[in-house]
């Protein structure tokens, strides 16, 4: 345009060159307004770019910050979830590596007293064997001494008898049997009339004499308890998954669990009965509660195990109390306790104890001996069957160490070693006890009999009669209180009567085990019969 106007100008025409050179200036003016319009409008649109890429870029940054933040509210969560369930599972681990614990440490002093008895009984063996080797020496020598003086003593009476070893043999058998039957007929006659005859004076000894070769069995026959279930749900709580918390209970109480199809009831055996009362009562607990898990479990079984252990205590202080026994270490009456959940035959063994107390006392006074001691020794004769789970040995010998370990008098310990016949009586109060525990065990009511066992019994009252020579038939009468036995009149006189009686007598007591007292009555019968034509 300049161009144009240079020439226009050149051409020598100057109107037409100014409003060329104005409209040249004008354009461009325009033109770089234009310019410029556009260059501030990339501008402005760049910096509307820049800026909803900043705002973009902060709600980003914005966005990634909430996320980092939940994503650590969340590692942060897991973390405590993983840390609490690491830890109870390391307190159930470390609660099972205590209980196993202890059971090693008890079963180790189990095998250690096994070892100190057999290393006894070892010892005991050795010192027999060389007593036996010494006095076998002794005995052949003997023998072969006594054995000259009977071969010549046997020459010289063939020698002077002119008979036969045989008939020698048989004639002095049947005058011997003879002479012994008329003696010992005559014995127990003359002993049963001066008996008669002194009874006011001699009453008291013989009854003592005669009760001291008493002894009966005890067999504890409870060690199933049951508690009633609502639904097979509630069973199926009380296994848990994959029977997690079965064994959890199991192993916390000692017991053992059995859920089978009964409906509405589950059964929990144990040997040890404060044991299983302590699980019926948790699992009671537990089943009221409705949370059956192994933590809530454990903290059941302890409350439970607390309050059943000062339940001991005080039904032991109330046994004591009740029988007039003072003095009484806290540990005897935590036992007595224990009593409480024993039983034998259907007898609860503490009530037992209690009756034999106040029957030792009572009997004491009448033979003017000390009643307080009397019932000590009665009360505390069968502490040992609350520690027969714990030790090994019979129930009298465990309580009479206990006892003896805890200063009890020599009486007290005599009377619960000897009350069953294992040892010799070395006090007056001894008998007593063994008289009151036959009484206390053979009431009415006082104990149980299974019928097996009470055929059983009256089998062998009518096996042993029926043993004896001249026996004919024998029958077990009054619920076996009574054997009736009819001899033969031709083989048994009248005095040999008296001794087939005592003899039957002596041998039911010494190998049937029986409450009370058993009569025996032999009947010998004479009939002559003739016919008068």
């Amino acid at each position: 345009m300049y161009y144009c106007a240079s020439l226009i100008l050149a051409a020598g025409e100057p109107g037409w060159a100014a409003w060329v050179l104005g409209l040249a200036a004008a354009v461009g003016v325009g033109a770089a307004a234009t310019w410029f319009l556009v260059q501030m409008r990339l501008r402005a649109r760049q910096a509307d770019q820049q800026a909803e890429a900043d705002r973009q870029l902060e709600r980003a940054r914005r966005q990634r910050d909430e996320l980092l933040s939940k994503a650590e509210v969340e590692a942060q969560k897991r973390l405590l979830d993983t840390m609490d369930r690491f830890e109870r599972e390391t307190a159930d681990t470390r609660n099972e590596l205590k209980t196993a614990e202890r059971r090693l440490a008890k079963r180790e002093d189990v095998l250690d007293k096994k070892l100190d008895v057999l290393s006894t009984k070892e010892r005991k063996i050795e010192e027999s064997e060389q007593q036996l080797a010494a006095g076998k020496q002794q005995v052949v020598a003997k023998q072969s001494k006594l054995d000259e003086l009977l071969a010549e003593q046997r020459n010289e009476l063939l020698r002077v008898s002119k008979l036969t070893t045989d008939e020698a043999k048989a004639l002095c058998l049947k005058r011997i049997e003879q002479e012994v039957e008329r003696e010992a007929g005559q014995l127990v006659e003359r002993i049963l009339t001066t008996a008669q005859e002194n009874a006011h004076e001699r009453a008291r000894h013989t009854i003592i004499e005669a009760i001291q070769r008493y002894a009966a069995g005890h067999t504890c026959e409870t060690t199933i308890a049951t508690v009633d279930v609502a639904s097979d749900d509630m069973k199926g709580r009380i296994i848990g998954r994959e029977g997690r918390n079965i064994r959890a209970f199991e192993k916390t109480t000692g017991v053992t669990v059995i859920v089978d199809d009964t409906p509405g009831v589950v059964s929990i055996s144990c040997f040890d009965p404060v044991r299983k009362e302590v699980a019926r009562l948790s699992l009671e607990r537990l089943i009221k509660d409705g949370r059956i898990h192994p933590t809530r479990i454990e903290e059941i079984v302890s409350d439970t195990t607390k309050e059943v252990e000062e339940k001991l205590v005080e039904v032991g202080k109330q046994a004591a109390l009740e029988a007039n026994v003072n003095g009484l270490h806290k540990k005897i009456t935590n036992l007595l306790g224990r009593l409480h959940y024993r039983t034998s035959y259907g007898q609860n063994v503490l009530r037992h104890a209690i009756e034999v107390a106040y029957l030792c006392g009572v009997m004491a006074d009448e033979l003017r001996l000390d009643g307080a001691l009397a019932r000590r020794c009665g009360l505390l004769h069968d502490i040992g069957k609350a520690l027969d789970h714990e030790a090994e040995g019979s129930h009298t010998k465990i309580g009479a160490e206990f006892c003896k370990r805890l200063g009890e008098p020599a009486a007290v310990i005599n009377a619960i070693a000897g009350h069953h016949g294992d040892i010799a009586a070395t006090h007056p109060y001894t008998p007593l006890v063994s008289a009151a525990d036959a009484i206390s065990a053979s009431r009415p009511g006082g104990r149980r009999e299974s019928l097996e066992r009470y055929i059983k019994r009256l089998e062998e009252l009518e096996t042993i009669a029926s043993s004896h020579e001249g026996v004919q038939q024998a029958y077990a009468v009054e619920a076996g209180r009574e054997v009736r036995v009819i001899v033969d009149a031709e083989r048994v006189e009248d005095r040999s009567a008296l001794k087939l009686a005592r003899d039957i007598a002596k041998q039911i007591e010494d190998s049937v085990t029986y409450p009370g007292e058993i009569k025996v009555t032999v009947l010998r019968e004479v009939r002559a019969v003739e016919y008068a034509r």
